[in-house]
């Protein structure tokens, strides 16, 4: 069966996150609607299922299909259904062993936020509007903790029967201007993870926090530990990096 995989972009604004639910309009329901128009039938897999109102430019998807499908067809016709929420930047034609899931080795996100006194409407859709001051220097050491394997239950929404343990491969936050943006890479996250990592760096920025806390939050291996969560618009998933040295396939050790 050949296999598929599609680079995806969206402003999720307006959808209920990336998995399908019932009564509710989501990525995956919008995209798997326009690929069964086209062929007829179709399961895909995805690097990332993003929460409600979180944007992709790099996200990916995979798919196999019982006939071979002209690519370039294929592209036209995704977006011009999806459009303008949804575009479909690229289609092309992988092993059968490539997964979208299981063959990354790295997600990487940004997360941006608006820091200025009066809010931007033409990035509302994009950026959380923090009006107080922000000190950068403090948030890029505050974040610097996380870098490494831990285990991060106090900044995850644990699901049952599944680990919290994560290694974050790198994590900066950098200001240009007004926009003061969080680069963060791993080879996955757990569920709210990145956006509870921007609710610690935030209150260090605001000084209701040191850097020096992010140790025992990590430590406390307690949900109760994070007030609030960062929200949801000003993160988008931006890259989704596979290992080329194997074609970007599944390792022979993952089940599919």
């Amino acid at each position: 069966m050949p296999t598929y995989r599609i680079d995806l972009a969206y402003d999720g604004t307006d959808f209920h996150g990336y998995g399908r639910q019932n009564n509710v309009r989501t990525i995956q329901g919008d995209l798997e609607t326009a690929l069964f128009r086209i062929t007829g039938e179709v399961k895909t897999a995805v690097a990332g299922r993003t929460d409600g109102g979180v944007h992709a430019t790099g996200q990916v998807v995979s798919f196999s299909v019982d006939a071979p499908l002209d690519t370039d067809r294929l592209q036209r016709s995704l977006n011009a259904q999806l459009g303008p929420e949804i575009a479909a930047n690229a289609v092309t034609e992988v092993g059968d062993r490539f997964h979208a899931r299981f063959s990354a080795v790295e997600r990487r996100y940004r997360y941006l936020i608006s820091n200025r006194p009066v809010h931007d409407p033409l990035t509302a859709r994009t950026a959380w509007h923090v009006p107080e001051s922000l000190d950068v220097d403090a948030m890029d050491e505050a974040v610097g903790a996380f870098v490494g394997v831990h285990d991060f239950a106090s900044l995850c929404r644990k699901a049952p029967g599944r680990t919290t343990v994560r290694e974050v491969l790198d994590a900066s936050w950098a200001r240009e201007g007004s926009a003061v943006e969080l680069s963060i890479g791993a080879k996955a996250f757990c569920h709210q993870m990145v956006r509870s990592i921007v609710t610690v760096s935030v209150d260090v920025g605001r000084g209701q926090s040191q850097p020096a806390d992010v140790p025992t939050i990590l430590a406390a291996r307690n949900r109760g530990m994070i007030k609030g969560l960062a929200p949801p618009h000003g993160l988008t998933l931006v890259a989704v990096v596979y290992d080329a040295s194997n074609g970007g396939e599944v390792p022979s050790w993952v089940v599919l």
